[in-house]
């Protein structure tokens, strides 16, 4: 089977499910993971500006992409040619259901259900405490964050946390000045690579917030790269 990936957390899932670039035939230049590996693979284009006609030329079998982070009209374009599933990954129930599917359709159901089995491990075993709210930004001017609906609250819920805007949806915008009434801050590294000048200027305006600078991967790559962060998320949910 020849397989195209739009979406670098089912590149890399792919490759934790043990194809190699003979089956892997094309991938975004934001699919990094596995180093070692991923070379290998033709670009064909970032997430939301496809090279269609390097898609065509590979001719796959399966394309995967995501509703999330595909741009619909490219990825409409592809369907009355080419088998493409589009992924709409919201919730670790949801992250579960599409490993049994991948497993399904590339004929590896007892790997999928290893992988499915270590990541509700993973989640269990993080000490439960009363949950705590936290805000999670994924971009600033305006300030992004995340609502109730996404995959991102999803793993904070999985942590024992709470988010702040978990009654909201998608991506609301929050004035600056908002901030003034949070306590604890999760400033994300992707997409918008917040850094530490970035948490002193929030801290300049706000002195009394608890702001952490975060993984983005560990809370947006769904697929079997979760796994990557389990002493991540131990730590992180110990020290929030």
């Amino acid at each position: 089977m020849r397989i195209i990936s739009l979406v670098p957390s089912l590149t890399k899932t792919l490759f934790d499910f043990g194809l190699d670039a003979s089956q892997i035939v094309g991938r975004t230049k934001f699919c990094i993971h596995p180093g070692d590996q991923i070379r290998d693979v033709e670009i064909i284009g970032g997430t939301k500006d496809l090279k269609l006609d390097k898609i065509r030329a590979l001719k796959p079998d399966l394309i995967l992409a995501s509703k999330e982070e595909n741009e619909k009209d490219q990825v409409s374009s592809l369907i009355d040619d080419f088998q493409v599933w589009v992924t709409d990954i919201k919730t670790l129930q949801d992250n579960a259901d599409f490993l049994t599917e991948l497993g399904e359709k590339i004929q590896k159901q007892d790997l999928a259900n290893s992988y499915n089995q270590k990541i509700e491990a993973l989640f269990s075993t993080i000490p439960r405490r009363d949950p705590k709210f936290v805000s999670y930004f994924i971009w600033k001017d305006p300030y992004l964050t995340i609502g109730g609906d996404t995959f991102i609250h999803s793993i904070l819920e999985g942590l024992g946390l709470r988010n702040r805007y978990e009654y909201t949806q998608r991506y609301p915008e929050v004035a600056l000045k908002a901030l003034a009434k949070e306590q604890t801050v999760l400033l994300s590294s992707e997409p918008y690579p917040f850094k530490e000048r970035h948490k002193a200027q929030l801290l300049a305006l706000h002195p009394h917030l608890k702001i952490h600078l975060v993984d983005g991967e560990a809370f947006s790559w769904y697929g079997t790269h979760l796994l990557e962060f389990e002493s991540y998320y131990n730590h992180l949910a110990a020290t929030l």
